[in-house]
């Protein structure tokens, strides 16, 4: 019997040799194939990119997988001890298996069932970092093996930090910090016990505890989460209860643009970053960019450009509703189908409901939830026949009618645009969204910082940038680089041209430029020209000094790259954009320093590092050790003088006059040190202003996208001047009245305004100009482009075509 015992005994110690064997063979043969876990010390995952306004206003985040690295530093106790009490409570004692549970897992597998889980955070790595989510024996023996290699390698607190920063939490969003702003738009150090428990209940399966699909099986898995924490002495009893008495609380963060009024600023630098670094830089790369986009001045620039694209469009008539639905049944789910304008808040979406001649019923548009269901409660308001005044004129076919009832301009079904009358409950204006378009830029002169962009009414209606991206004729704004090429080169605002009829003969063709208003004024000083804009002074001054010139600077001021040497380009009948026109104001502005317009201040990678900043400024003594009573360090300006300093202050003061007196004196009614030009292109297509204080250059213009004429006598003062002085009168609001300043050495002289010559102070007619050193009122009385004999700049008299101008008047940039 003992030796029949001992027989089996042998057999089984063989056979659990052989088993032994076989199963060291078979990890054996896995585990030679098994990925690099020392990858996970050099992990670097997808992080969301966040750019920021200047004053750090989150504008926008762009991410494939939206994710924010955290330290484990940084993740709250609460958050972690949800996350052990939902996945791993024993994480901080196992060796990265559960042997219990792996056990149960393989017995199950063996006998027919399906590949259970079971799996430790360590595991989990594992899996999500260097396996796949096949469901095979295998693959659990290879993750084991790994799990294993990884706790010997890496410490607890790295293996959590791994895990917490690299799971799927739904949504698009990956780890903890990236959920806590989709799920609650807060920082994890925000998140209470009840949504951290919710986090954590997650991993397991997102979709499976949808917040607005399966919000009572999410409840119940978050609960049973915080009765694990209880359970592990993370929360006491009492704590666990309060939290479970707590609603889900899903509050989730919008995606994409945050500062409602930056969209087109936020493409512009979403398009820069691109080109700089690529599109995995962007959406993968993490990294901090800090604007100089102003929120305040932004918002200031948004409300003056809609303001005054609305009231030239709404002079034109009504166009009719944005479309037509059926409501008969309800209307609320055709109506919340239409797209709106996101950005353009005050506005919504209504239908009307009945018109009649006192006004229109309307159903506003119905909100949605955060899951994208509308709300079923309807909200109904009215229109006054007098809050919807400038629709009695409304456009047929092309041809404005007289309407004598609203409803006879719209129906039930109709779906308009509606804005809530100030101090009322359920009143609303009607609204159009303007055909007419524009651009509008900020600038600080001294740096390039561009601190506002508008480039159009509404980003969601168009995203094409017109500050940016629109070519256009500036039209007169473009004068000053003319008037700063001349006094940089041996003229001066008192030096006198002729204002009078001139021909151009250019091989057969022949060109005759008019002012606009048809009329000349004879002899006329510089200044005289700019300030009422004067068309032929301005060709006679170009052909004078030479079109060579005119293109130099036209170019060294950053306006156009090449410029053609015609003539009818010292007009501004060359295509360029507002952007450029602003950073060449703002080098008058300055003193003639060059400057590179910036959108962006600072870029930092995922780690903090700076990879990018755009001041480029010097500073010797900025770092030193401590201080020894040494003067306080200077930063180095480094940037090229482009323009004498003495110019830029006489082109100023000139363009001080456009607005004192000018073209532009709608401006003058703010009582501020201003200066700038107005400009209008050929048939009125385009209406500018560019202007701008010793610290801040505006520019702007309206027109079609489809060019076509804004009206006869729709000029740059009429349209363009008034948007520019509603931004500035709440711009500079509570900012001092500075005055430009006079550089050293310039000599203001009393000189008589028509003539150019010396004059005392107190005499008629009389203005105080500056001159350069050598300088001065000339001697005798000279006119350019005048011979002795009083022909005109081209010799000879007049052309057939000259009388004409004159007689007929009219067209022309101006």
């Amino acid at each position: 019997m003992i030796r029949l015992i001992g027989y089996f005994f042998g057999i089984g110690t063989t056979l659990a040799l052989l088993a032994a064997a076989g199963v060291a063979l078979y990890i054996g043969h896995v585990a030679k194939d098994l990925p690099d876990y020392e990858v996970l010390a050099k992990y670097e995952p997808p992080v969301t990119t966040r750019i920021h306004a200047s004053d750090g206003a989150l504008m926008a985040e762009y991410a494939r997988e939206r994710r924010l690295y955290l330290p484990i530093q940084a993740i709250p106790d609460r958050v972690k001890a949800a996350f052990l009490s939902a996945e791993d409570k024993n994480f901080y004692s196992h060796p990265g298996v559960d042997i219990t549970g792996l056990g149960r897992a393989v017995i199950t597998y063996v006998s027919g069932g399906p590949m259970q889980g079971g799996s430790t955070i360590t595991q989990q790595v594992a899996k999500n970092f260097l396996l796949t989510n096949e469901r095979s024996l295998e693959r659990k023996v290879k993750e084991a093996i790994l799990s294993f290699r990884i706790e010997q390698a890496y410490s607890k607190d790295r293996i959590l930090e791994l895990y917490l920063n690299e799971i799927f939490f739904g949504f698009n969003a990956y780890g903890v910090a990236g959920a806590a702003l989709t799920y609650f738009d807060k920082s994890v150090n925000e998140l209470t016990v009840a949504e951290a428990a919710y986090l954590a209940s997650l991993p397991k399966g997102p979709a499976n505890y949808n917040p607005f699909k399966h919000a009572d099986r999410a409840i119940e898995r978050r609960n049973w989460v915080i009765g694990q924490m209880v359970e592990n002495g993370y929360v006491t009893p009492e704590e666990g209860a309060k939290a479970k008495a707590e609603p889900l609380g899903v509050a989730p963060r919008r995606s994409g643009s945050y500062l409602f009024a930056g969209e087109y600023f936020t493409e512009e630098v979403r398009r820069q970053i691109i080109a700089r670094y690529g599109e995995n830089a962007l959406y993968e790369g993490g990294l901090s960019i800090r604007t100089t986009l102003d929120p305040k001045v932004q918002l200031i620039a948004r409300k003056a450009m809609q303001n005054g694209l609305m009231k030239y469009d709404t002079l034109r008539g009504y166009r009719g509703p944005v479309k037509t639905i059926d409501v008969s049944g309800d209307w609320g789910v055709p109506l919340g189908a239409v797209k709106g304008l996101e950005d353009v808040p005050e506005w919504s979406l209504a239908v009307v409901l009945d018109s009649s001649a006192s006004g229109l019923s309307i159903g506003l548009q119905p909100a949605r939830q955060a899951s994208g269901d509308i709300v079923k409660e309807r909200v109904e308001g009215t229109v006054s026949k007098e809050d919807m005044g400038f629709a009695m004129r409304h456009v047929v076919d092309g041809k404005t009618v007289k309407a004598k009832s609203p409803a006879d301009v719209l129906k039930p079904g109709d779906v308009i645009f509606v804005q809530k009358n100030d101090g009322s409950d359920n009143t609303y204006s009607l609204r159009q969204v303007p055909e007419v378009e524009g651009g509008l830029i900020a600038m600080d002169p001294h740096t390039g910082r561009v601190l506002a962009m508008v480039g159009g009414f509404s980003y969601s209606q168009s995203e094409f940038n017109r500050a940016t991206q629109a070519m256009r004729q500036p039209g007169s704004s473009f004068k000053p680089i003319v008037y700063s090429a001349a006094l940089d080169n041996g003229y001066t605002p008192a030096s006198v041209i002729m204002d009078g009829p001139i021909t151009i003969q250019s091989g057969n063709t022949t060109w005759t430029p008019k002012n606009y208003d048809g009329t000349v004024a004879g002899p006329a000083t510089l200044r005289s020209g700019i300030e009422k804009s004067r068309n032929l002074m301005t060709v006679r001054l170009a052909n004078d000094m030479g079109m060579k010139l005119v293109v130099e600077y036209a170019e060294r001021f950053g306006v156009y790259d090449h410029l053609a040497p015609y003539l009818p380009m010292a007009l501004g009948s060359g295509e360029t954009t507002v952007m450029r026109m602003v950073s060449a104001y703002s080098i008058m502005a300055n003193g003639g320093k060059s400057i590179k317009p910036s959108l962006i201040d600072r870029i930092q990678d995922r780690y903090g590092k700076t990879v990018f900043k755009q001041d480029e400024r010097g500073c010797e003594g900025c770092n030193a050790p401590e201080w020894k009573n040494q003067p306080e360090p200077e930063l180095v300006d480094n940037s090229e003088q482009v323009l004498d300093p003495m110019t830029a202050y006489q082109i100023t003061s000139m363009m001080e006059g456009v607005v004192q007196r000018g073209t532009g004196a709608t401006i003058g009614e703010l009582g501020r040190h201003i200066a700038g030009k107005t400009g209008t292109t050929n048939d009125e297509k385009d209406a500018w202003f560019i202007g701008y204080t010793p610290n801040l250059v505006v520019g702007l213009y309206m027109g079609y996208d489809t060019p076509r004429g804004l009206g006869h006598g729709a000029t740059g003062g009429g349209l363009a001047a008034p948007i520019f002085k509603d931004f500035m009168r709440v711009a500079l609001d509570g900012t001092p009245n500075v005055d430009f300043k006079v550089p050293d050495g310039m000599n203001l002289i009393a000189i008589n305004r028509k003539t150019g010559m010396r004059s005392s102070s107190g005499d008629a007619g009389t203005i105080i100009e500056a001159f350069k050193p050598g300088t001065g009122p000339a001697d005798s009385y000279w006119v350019i482009g005048m011979g002795a004999d009083g022909s005109n700049a081209s010799g000879g008299a007049l052309s057939p075509q000259a009388n004409q101008a004159i007689q007929d008047g009219g067209g022309g940039l101006y």
